[in-house]
């Protein structure tokens, strides 16, 4: 009896002392991983803080959420810089505005990318307007279909791409479907793959797909980015996903709102070359689009540039960018965005741009797709309104427009939010454009979303509920780490 107390007791101990063992060596592991990784320093306290409540739990979510191992896969197959070899500051100055200086050099060493001219960019708002124009422009097409999007649902409105997509290889044209992995995921399937891979001729794949336990690790880091590319010629950009939802514009319930772009011009090379590069890193395989093979068009006024983000680029190129247009706005600046929750460098440059006499329009919805986000958004309302920013919140249904305008003339367009995610964990990619032609249109548009839109009050955050504020800080917590 006393024998087998003993031998229990010795037992428990040496579990207990090798469970220790093993969470004190996966918190010194994590830990130490994260103060050489993460650059973040609200990020790597609250990763430690997890860890150190929970060694075990706390470092298999780190696994899977916090290391980002797409940098590792990047490197090995993101081998092209997307850089015009043309570049000349010089030949940029001449033709960009003189006051743009000191910002397009800023734009240049954020990523050199250079500026190409003759491009024509037109707004096309909602399914009802863009996806009789892609379709049109799909069906003709003769050489080259290439598309890349983050939602690509099963439903009546994309059979009607389906069959656009049928006609095009009857025409002889190489048709290339690049869907991500969580994005069109449905109930733990992708149904669309079901109807694509019925289509004889077509390729497809799947960036990143979340399979267990092998890709787990990249679950977090997701392709965000909308391309559109026909025979290299014509192009569709911006945030517009490919889903009947985008159709159904009055109906508050389950219609979004939202815009894209119809593009021509050599900005388009620029953009097929990001879609090569997604493809590669999807498939491993290697091609080169069309839009290479077009001939020299004459330069024209309206100057723009690609600029590709994603978690293997460390700097966050679309976030440094957004926060030097900030810097350097003197008159005015335009935001309308589906999920505004920036980090503080943002907003404190939001802040400071309003307090020196520039007019701040914010324009979000009142009430998103996430009930966790419409909560979280709040909390920054109060210190941007004491600032002098107007905040319009627009009613459903959902809006999930992204116009960012700075002094009526630069533009930034594309598929990034202002939010974490998107500045820091998705595959996003914006256009940057000096027009005053585009600017006044966006500028319209935006101003017809603030007729329907209602002003929030210093009052109204100031008179909350203080149990409301505690939820919408808890909820704001919840936003992505980096």
């Amino acid at each position: 009896m006393i024998t087998n107390t003993f031998f229990n007791s010795t037992n428990f101990d040496l579990q207990t002392f090798i469970t220790t063992g093993i969470c004190i060596v996966l918190f010194i592991g994590t830990t130490v991983h994260i103060l050489l990784h993460k650059d973040d320093i609200k990020s790597s306290i609250g990763w430690i803080a997890v860890v150190f409540f929970s060694p075990f739990i706390g470092s298999i979510l780190y696994i899977f959420l916090g290391i980002n191992r797409v940098k590792r896969k990047g490197a090995r197959l993101r081998k092209k810089i997307i850089v015009s070899s043309n570049y000349s500051i010089e030949n940029v100055y001449k033709n960009l505005p003189a006051n743009y200086r000191q910002f397009i050099t800023f734009g240049y060493n954020a990523y050199p990318q250079n500026f190409v001219f003759g491009n024509s960019i037109e707004p096309l708002q909602n399914g009802v307007e863009a996806y009789p124009e892609m379709i049109k422009t799909i069906k003709n097409a003769k050489k080259e279909v290439l598309i890349s999007s983050y939602i690509f649902d099963c439903d009546s409105e994309t059979d009607k791409f389906l069959e656009a997509f049928k006609n095009a290889i009857k025409n002889g044209a190489a048709v290339k479907v690049l869907v991500d992995g969580i994005g069109t995921l449905k109930f733990f399937h992708r149904s669309i793959e079901k109807k694509l891979v019925r289509i004889k001729g077509l390729e497809y794949a799947v960036f990143l797909p979340p399979y267990i336990p092998v890709a787990m690790p990249f679950v977090n880091l997701r392709n965000h980015r909308k391309i559109m590319v026909i025979d290299g010629e014509t192009a569709f950009f911006g945030g517009m996903n490919l889903s009947k939802k985008n159709v159904l514009i009055d109906d508050t319930k389950n219609g979004i709102l939202d815009i894209t772009f119809k593009v021509k011009g050599h900005i388009i090379n620029q953009m097929s070359e990001v879609f090569e590069d997604d493809w590669e890193f999807a498939t491993g395989k290697i091609f080169q689009s069309s839009s290479k093979r077009l001939p020299n068009i004459e330069a024209d006024t309206t100057p723009a540039r690609i600029i590709p983000d994603g978690p293997d680029n460390k700097s966050g190129i679309i976030e440094l960018i957004a926060h030097g247009a900030i810097n350097a706005a003197t008159k005015k600046i335009l935001i309308t965005t589906p999920y505004f929750l920036p980090e503080n460098n943002i907003l404190t440059a939001i802040e400071m741009a309003a307090m020196r006499g520039v007019d701040v329009d914010i324009i979000i919805p009142d009430k998103g797709d996430y009930g966790f986000i419409n909560r979280a958004v709040e909390p920054n309302f109060l210190r941007l309104i004491k600032s002098g920013v107007k905040i319009y919140r627009t009613p459903r249904p959902f809006d999930h427009s992204k116009i960012f305008v700075v002094d009526d003339e630069w533009i930034f367009i594309g598929s990034a939010n202002w939010d974490v995610r998107s500045f820091k964990l998705n595959f996003e990619s914006n256009i940057e454009i000096f027009s005053k032609n585009l600017a006044k249109e966006l500028s319209g548009i935006a101003e017809s979303k603030k007729r329907k839109a209602k002003l929030t009050t210093a009052h109204e955050c100031k008179t909350q509920p203080l149990l409301k504020r505690i939820r919408n800080n808890a909820c704001r917590l919840l936003t992505p780490y980096g």
